[in-house]
């Protein structure tokens, strides 16, 4: 049987509000380089990738290109652009799929992902249609209302990272209907229509980079790999 193909799509349309910078988060210097440019730079090593699919707000592009032209960067990758809410820039994205295959969607700002964690979630995706990397929870939860919580089971909690691996003709045409709140990532867009969702164990130091803590912890940690 021949092997699916497979994509990546890295969704990098954050701003930089919870970071206290005018600057996009993605943009936002990570031991020499723009943060984009290392989570891109961990795609362009899986073997047999057709495509990386890079989503960033229209009125990024120029910001984007000055940056790889200022850092020599010349990874392949096809610019897109993003839509209102991360729903909308992953339905760009898949958008500019056109044949089958396996397609990776990605946080633009978690340039920690290793290469092992992608190839484990392709490989259950070529299994069983997604896969999907998560964690367990080292402390201790409450769940409900700061006034009116209760304690929780962590085991029984999960906490959801990228990249979320599907088949592309399992999808694609979820991201064709209307967007809903509920619509975090693109487990909970699959989920909401009766798509069984397959977990992988996830990496810690997988982070999001969102706060100025992080980007100092993804300093330290990209200094240690």
């Amino acid at each position: 049987m021949n092997p699916l193909n497979k994509y990546a799509i890295i969704v990098a349309g954050g701003s930089g509000t919870r970071m206290g910078k005018s600057i996009p988060k993605q943009f936002l210097t990570l031991n020499g380089l723009p943060v984009l440019m290392h989570t891109i730079r961990v795609f362009s090593y899986i073997k047999n990738l057709c495509n990386i699919i890079v989503v960033l707000p229209q009125s990024e592009h120029d910001r984007w290109q000055q940056l790889c032209n200022q850092h020599s960067f010349s990874i392949a990758h096809r610019l897109v652009s993003g839509g209102e809410t991360r729903y909308h820039s992953v339905k760009n994205g898949l958008a500019a799929i056109t044949d089958n295959g396996l397609v990776a969607i990605h946080d633009g700002v978690r340039p920690l992902v290793t290469i092992n964690l992608i190839n484990r979630c392709f490989e259950q995706a070529g299994h069983q249609g997604n896969a999907v990397p998560a964690t367990k929870p080292v402390e201790s939860i409450r769940l409900g209302p700061a006034l009116a919580s209760k304690a929780g089971n962590r085991n029984e909690c999960w906490l959801v990272q990228t990249p979320q691996v599907f088949e592309v003709n399992q999808i694609k045409p979820l991201y064709r209907n209307n967007w809903q709140p509920q619509f975090t990532d693109d487990a909970s867009v699959a989920e909401s229509f009766g798509i069984k969702i397959n977990l992988v164990e996830g990496e810690r130091q997988n982070i999001k980079i969102t706060t100025p803590f992080d980007l100092t912890l993804a300093e330290a940690l990209l200094k240690e790999l």
